[in-house]
């Protein structure tokens, strides 16, 4: 197995009714998220996110007119004790690129890393994100029902 890059990109999503997309790990049920991935090698953070979107809820951001938003933030935080094994060894802290999408949630989602999906309201997903990243993601970077 290749090591993980420990450098990611974290892409908070949020539909027109300004309600926030929680995912659901495969391998945590208990850990709720925004989208989230490994920068492959070569790739820029941007790309990284506009890929993750489509391979973990199946769309194509660009092909629908959606523009990821980079809000020139990093994070940097410890890599939870679980994950280690996929970094190379003596990896312990990882640099998160924070990114914002809206996205029409009448669109179908495609899962292919998660259990399930909710849209949930700002509140209710900064109660129950279990990443203090991704919380502040949240808090800064999806705006507040108008």
């Amino acid at each position: 197995m290749a090591y993980k890059k420990p450098e990611s990109a974290l892409v908070v999503l949020y539909d027109q009714h300004y309600r926030v997309l929680l995912l659901q790990r495969q391998d945590d049920p208990t850990f709720w998220q925004s989208v989230t991935g490994a920068l492959e090698e070569g790739e820029l953070p941007l790309e990284t996110a506009y890929r993750e979107v489509c391979e973990e809820i199946g769309i194509d951001a660009k092909a629908h007119g959606f523009v990821v938003n980079d809000h020139d933030k990093q994070n940097q935080y410890e890599i939870r004790s679980r994950w280690l094994h996929r970094y190379p060894p003596g990896t312990v802290h990882n640099t998160e690129h924070v990114f914002s999408l809206q996205i029409n949630s009448d669109l179908p989602l495609a899962l292919t890393e998660h259990l399930q999906y909710e849209w949930v309201s700002k509140d209710e997903a900064l109660a129950r994100l279990w990443s203090p990243s991704n919380k502040e993601a949240v808090s800064l970077f999806v705006p507040s029902v108008p």
